[in-house]
């Protein structure tokens, strides 16, 4: 387990590093904010539609060959890519390799992976706590040094980065021993690495239902923040990658403070049902303030305040897994992430045309806020979903069961 950890906490580090610094790198390239927000949106695009497309296949492969090669494919491609994102000359360069990139980082399903290999059935989900905090940590210390030493010259994040990966190759080869014995890996075949085949089965779940477009609207919300955050922030505020860097880790404290500390708490007082309504409602509002906000500060005052928001995804993934059987566990938990990948391919195409159409009005103009207004529009619709889907599950519990007492 550590060494998984310490894996994951590199491969994170090297991601974070790049977040405040790419839409500037693009920028470079482009002549208006107009075009940089468009450009910046189809460079996210071709990472995340090559990501879609990859994950389950190189997750079928790690199913046949095992975790590791695996691994050190993907370590091996991001060092590449990202020393060739420093390297390119032009746009069509960058977007070339960030097809390549998406393509081969798929360590965090992997990860996923590796460590239901080594753990009991008891174990897994303190385990998948640990490499979640791993995740958070990672994403904590990335933006923040991505911003200062963006703010010295954009190219180094990306060398640095790329110097990470390399260490992880490195550290995955002499060190990271291989999960999967030979006896329980499974023939590949293109069916399980099918991206569409598994998201069919999410909605049909017993006990899930339509509580999948609730899931859906908050995976696009939040990816749509991810894709317009840095460039946002730096038409309204005029942040540099320095700004964005300490933004990005103030969001990544508060993800590691609420669920690695007060989800747990917050679960033995409320059921998730409860704190899913109750998240949802409070990042509606938060997206609404920070469309809003005129002054930077208010961009922290909300990020702090929205202690609800970030028990929302963790509650959702607690009722799903809870609707699932046993022996099905792997194949859900797979969907959602297979729906969260494909929100993800959608999300850039929405977030940075909205961005665009108002990049052009002055610093601190409420409608800028535009992209954060429709993610508070998407997570609203989640809540009404959410809250419709709860209250018949209810209806519907005693129905079925009458001499079972009626849920207060």
């Amino acid at each position: 387990m550590p060494f998984i950890m310490i894996t994951v906490l590199i491969d994170m580090l090297s991601i974070g590093l790049i977040v405040p610094v790419l839409p500037g790198l693009v920028g470079r390239f482009t002549g208006s904010q107009v075009d940089q927000a468009f450009w910046y949106g189809a460079v996210t695009f071709s990472f995340s539609i090559a990501n879609f497309i990859a994950s389950p296949i190189l997750g079928a492969l790690s199913d046949a060959h095992g975790r590791r090669p695996v691994l050190l494919l993907g370590f091996c491609g991001m060092a590449l890519s990202f020393f060739a994102t420093a390297s390119a000359t032009a746009l069509w360069v960058l977007i070339a390799v960030r097809l390549v990139s998406g393509a081969v980082q798929t360590n965090a399903a992997v990860a996923n992976a590796y460590v239901a290999d080594i753990s009991a059935p008891a174990e897994r989900a303190k385990r998948f706590g640990m490499l979640g905090a791993m995740f958070g940590v990672g994403f904590i210390l990335g933006p923040v040094m991505g911003g200062l030493l963006g703010a010295i010259d954009l190219q180094l994040p990306f060398y640095a980065a790329g110097a990470c990966a390399l260490a992880n190759l490195v550290y995955g080869w002499f060190v990271l021993p291989e999960s999967l014995p030979p006896e329980r890996r499974k023939p590949f075949t293109w069916r399980a690495a099918n991206p569409v085949v598994s998201l069919r089965a999410l909605a049909g779940l017993k006990g899930v239902g339509s509580l999948a477009v609730s899931i859906a609207c908050s995976f696009l919300a939040q990816f749509v923040l991810y894709t317009c955050w840095v460039l946002y922030s730096t038409f309204k505020f005029g942040w540099g990658p320095a700004e964005n860097g300490w933004s990005l880790a103030a969001v990544g404290v508060m993800s590691v403070l609420v669920q690695g500390v007060l989800l747990g708490r917050l679960l033995k007082r409320h059921a998730p049902q409860r704190l899913v309504v109750a998240g949802l409602l409070s990042s509606s509002v938060a997206y609404l303030l920070w469309g809003a906000a005129t002054q930077g500060w208010m961009m922290y005052a909300v990020i702090f305040c929205n202690i609800l928001g970030y028990t929302v995804q963790a509650s959702m993934q607690s009722i799903i897994s809870g609707a699932a059987d046993e022996s099905s566990q792997g194949q859900t938990a797979g969907a959602v992430s297979g729906l969260s990948s494909l929100m993800a391919v959608i999300a850039p195409v929405i977030g940075a045309p909205l961005l665009g159409v108002v990049s052009h009005l002055p610093r601190g103009d409420w409608r800028i806020g535009a992209p954060m207004y429709f993610c508070a529009v998407l997570q609203f619709i989640a809540l009404l979903v959410a809250v419709r889907h709860f209250r018949r599950a209810r209806h519907a519990r005693p129905a079925a069961a009458p001499t079972a007492a009626p849920s207060t």
